[in-house]
């Protein structure tokens, strides 16, 4: 199973990457379950989650850049707000 990535990615690639065009989400705090039945990369503006999955759990934050899986099963916790740009494919 393929791992969570978490990249600290410059402006200017994140730029070069079109991220800043890419839909925006946000979510309160909370819990939930989620599966990834394609990939996702995403870049967080706000929050601090935590992502347990099989494999063991990711501390998420502002500033990262997160690739989640095609495959993965997961629950997210959401200490603070979340807001991101992502693409799915």
């Amino acid at each position: 199973m393929a791992q969570v990535k978490i990249e600290q990615l410059s402006h200017q690639e994140l730029e070069k990457r079109g991220v800043f065009s890419w839909p925006v989400w946000e979510k309160e705090p909370g819990q939930f379950d989620w599966y990834y039945d394609t990939q996702e990369q995403c870049y967080f503006l706000e929050g601090d989650v935590i992502v347990k999955t099989a494999d063991g759990h990711y501390h998420i934050k502002a500033g990262d850049f997160v690739t989640f899986p095609q495959g993965l099963s997961c629950t997210w916790v959401v200490k603070e707000k979340v807001k991101k740009h992502y693409n799915f494919g």
